[in-house]
């Protein structure tokens, strides 16, 4: 599956978004204001954003609870519905670009677009090419049993199971090499 710097920027603030969200009632929300919002908005350069305001904090948690279902769907059906209404309501309209120093590619949100059109229609497009290869497994969450982390499995024969090796997986490694070497000591 080709993936375009375009579709991989889409998808890395896609899934960063997912990720902002609380896993529990007493963890700290990643978007918990507007100046979190403008960080998220610098970390991804995300170009064509003007001055952002509560409005936006609101609409913007309201589609990262959105993708976030994408992410959780069962089948591509379900992706797919989801996806649609996102994009639906984010107006598309897909135009040739070169900004920046990049070359040409597709940007699907509006001219003026507010971030949250803005990231329903890039993100949304990005994951939508997942579900049209056929490869809507890819869309995870990590297998860490004390971690939900959203993650886009990019591995050749689709078998990444955490959202970081060195950190989930590895400590369910040690765990588990540690567990072995109990049993054996007896």
């Amino acid at each position: 599956m080709l993936i375009t710097h375009d579709t991989r920027c889409a998808l890395d603030a896609v899934v960063d978004l997912v990720n902002t969200a609380p896993e529990d009632d007493d963890a700290r929300d990643g978007l918990a204001t507007v100046a979190s919002l403008a960080d998220f908005v610098g970390k991804h350069e995300i170009s064509d954003v003007g001055v952002l305001s509560e409005f936006d904090l609101s609409a913007v948690r309201k589609i990262r609870d959105r993708f976030a279902g994408v992410f959780a769907a069962t089948d591509a059906r379900i992706a797919a519905g989801l996806i649609n209404e996102l994009v639906a309501a984010a107006g598309t309209t897909p135009r040739l670009t070169d900004h920046d120093g990049y070359d040409w590619h597709v940007h699907y949100f509006a001219p003026g677009a507010s971030i949250a059109d803005h990231l329903a229609a890039d993100c949304g497009m990005a994951l939508a090419f997942f579900v049209v290869a056929g490869e809507q497994e890819r869309l995870r969450r990590c297998e860490a049993p004390d971690c939900r982390r959203a993650f886009v499995d990019l591995s050749r024969n689709r078998s990444r199971r955490y959202c970081d090796s060195r950190t989930c997986g590895n400590r369910l490694h040690v765990a588990a090499y540690r567990a072995r070497r109990k049993e054996a000591a007896g």
